[in-house]
């Protein structure tokens, strides 16, 4: 599986910008799939994550203002961000995880700069 991460930018803080991750391979609907992501100096975190089967969970910062979803007809994960806050800004990275977890996801995609300016 190759994951293409895309829809990045620079935007206002209370803005919304979307990610998509496009997934090769056809086995995209056996994944769990998520988006972490890493600030300038700091770790890599968790934001959300969506199972197989469609249901999401939101690491506590982003919850009410992030909504992931998956489209498997298009092998397409999305991250809906809206109220952008300027700590938001980071490099976005989608993961895939089947027979491993999410500690170390079996696949991680090369990842798209979101930007959020005061």
């Amino acid at each position: 599986v190759q994951l293409q991460a895309s829809g990045g930018g620079l935007v206002q803080a209370g803005g919304s910008l979307r990610l998509s991750c496009a997934a090769s391979g056809r086995t995209f609907n056996m994944y769990d799939m998520g988006w972490f992501r890493q600030a300038p100096g700091k770790e890599r975190e968790f934001v959300a994550r969506i199972t197989w089967s469609g249901l999401p969970y939101y690491a506590n910062s982003v919850k009410g203002r992030f909504t992931i979803s998956r489209d498997n007809a298009k092998n397409t994960v999305y991250l809906q961000m809206n109220s952008l806050k300027v700590e938001d800004t980071a490099l976005y990275y989608c993961a895939a995880v089947r027979d491993r977890t999410w500690a170390a996801p079996d696949y991680w995609g090369q990842g798209t700069l979101v930007t959020v300016s005061s």
